[in-house]
């Protein structure tokens, strides 16, 4: 070993000098175990280059942008801080079941270095030593389990590394097993801090400001998850690279938005769908706290013209009545007011599981609040016979979980359709719009009213 790109700690270089041939590790998040696993993959190539000899290696990521950062972030810096030099190359991996986005390093000799997203078919697709990089976190794990193993029986090495993502997967399983082929490391953040890790470990706890999260992400302890609505592998099979990327990715379908309503304690949380073929996926996410009504409406009217909502869903309970109201008044049939009781909050959190279940949703990737929040919700038994959910352990209380669960709501109900096309690209709901663009003719009588006044307004008119 000449050196990596920067200097490890106690923990880091018993996990790089550990050479066996099956090695697992439980580590807690910011500690640098990919960044740690990926220089042992370039010190290998090193080594066979050294003595004439080529390495092969494979990197399976949860997704695209994570088999990047692998190489970008792991596997280049540590090959210059080697003096190796490399060709990298981006192309198009295909395999049984479509294309995937692979990157490529080749190192003297001729090693190479491949990373992709974890799957089945590229998990089968290479004779090489593997390193799965947050296995808990992979899609159909055990599946991608069994197409790996035959391909590594041939003496190839494996590396296996992530932080716990509840009681079930291969990894819960691999970890928590007793056979002696492992080698199995845990680094939970004090140990990290212990050995010299800039941390504040109070402030990363008051920060993720959950006990859960904070016993799973940080401590390593596997959650018992029997009461969780959602649990993290099920909030992990619907995450996608290509979801939450806003309004450049929108592909001119149907939109359905759920809105949560919230001020002081509470987020403000707009939540906007879109379907393609018989999936929702999340495009944008507004957060507000805080904000006084009249932000809150602006962000809801940028949201409504920008995208081609067929129907929106709005909580009703308390302050969100006038809300309702006034949001009716503007754009008439398409929005919903939803009252928030243990009836409706039953109805709203078993259509969004079942999407969940069906992989019929899509949500933004690795999105760290956004995964603790619906994991929060708990389902308990209510003294009517009624289940209610809770999830009250801090501040927000799932506000981001019940505005998509009602934007599941809104798109299980009467679509609206019109002949409004949505703007691409404005940065306020009063920029002026060509006449030719206002096609109100299907529009409902309240948003005439309201585009022509405005019209008016902007033109000094009214």
């Amino acid at each position: 070993m000449l050196g990596p790109a920067v200097p490890l700690y106690p923990y880091q270089r018993r996990w790089f000098l550990d050479r066996s041939r099956f090695k697992i590790g439980k580590f807690a998040r910011q500690t640098g175990k990919t960044f740690t696993t990926t220089l042992e993959i370039v010190d290998d190539c090193f080594e066979h280059a050294v003595e004439g000899r080529r390495a092969r290696w494979v990197i399976l990521s949860r997704g695209e942008r994570q088999a990047a950062e692998a190489m970008n972030e792991g596997i280049k810096p540590h090959a210059k801080a080697y003096g190796m030099a490399f060709e990298a190359e981006e192309f198009d991996w295909e395999g049984e079941t479509g294309t995937f986005k692979a990157l490529e390093v080749t190192l003297p000799n001729g090693s190479k270095i491949t990373a992709l997203p974890a799957n089945p078919d590229t998990a089968r697709g290479f004779s090489a030593g593997v390193f799965l990089d947050e296995f808990a976190f992979h899609k159909d794990s055990n599946a991608i389990w069994k197409a790996l193993f035959p391909v590594i029986s041939a003496g190839h090495k494996l590396r296996i590394t992530s932080t716990p993502n509840g009681k079930s997967g291969k990894f819960y399983d691999l970890d928590t097993g007793k056979d002696a082929a492992w080698s199995r490391h845990v680094v939970d953040i004090e140990q990290a801090v212990a050995d010299g890790l800039p941390r504040n470990i109070e402030e990363l706890r008051a920060g993720i400001a959950d006990d859960d999260a904070w016993a799973q992400e940080f401590m390593l302890q596997y959650l018992d998850e029997a009461s969780a609505w959602l649990s993290y592998e099920l909030i992990s099979s619907v995450e996608d690279d290509e979801a939450g990327l806003g309004r450049e990715s929108y592909q001119g379908g149907p939109c359905y938005i759920g809105r949560d309503i919230g001020r002081r304690n509470d987020l403000h949380v707009i939540t906007v769908l879109e379907l393609i073929g018989d999936v929702l996926w999340e495009r944008e996410r507004i957060e507000q706290k805080r904000a006084t009504f009249a932000q809150m409406d602006e962000a809801f009217d940028d949201a409504m013209e920008h995208y081609r909502v067929a129907r929106a869903c709005i909580d009703q309970t308390g302050m969100g009545e006038k809300v309702v109201e006034d949001a009716q008044r503007r754009y008439g049939s398409r929005i919903e007011g939803v009252l928030f009781t243990a009836s409706s909050k039953l109805i709203m959190a078993t259509a969004g599981k079942e999407r969940f279940e069906d992989r019929t949703v899509r949500i933004p990737m690795g999105d760290q609040p956004y995964r603790t929040d619906l994991h929060k919700l708990r389902k308990i038994a209510g003294p009517t016979g009624i289940p209610r959910f809770v999830a009250e352990r801090d501040d927000d209380h799932a506000d981001r979980t019940w505005a998509l669960f009602l934007g599941i709501n809104a798109a299980g109900g009467p679509a609206h359709e019109y002949g409004y096309r949505p703007v691409p690209t404005k940065p306020s709901r009063f920029q002026e719009r060509p006449d030719s663009d206002l096609r109100m003719t299907d529009l409902p009588d309240e948003e005439v009213r309201f585009r022509v006044g405005r019209a008016l307004r902007q033109r000094g008119l009214y």
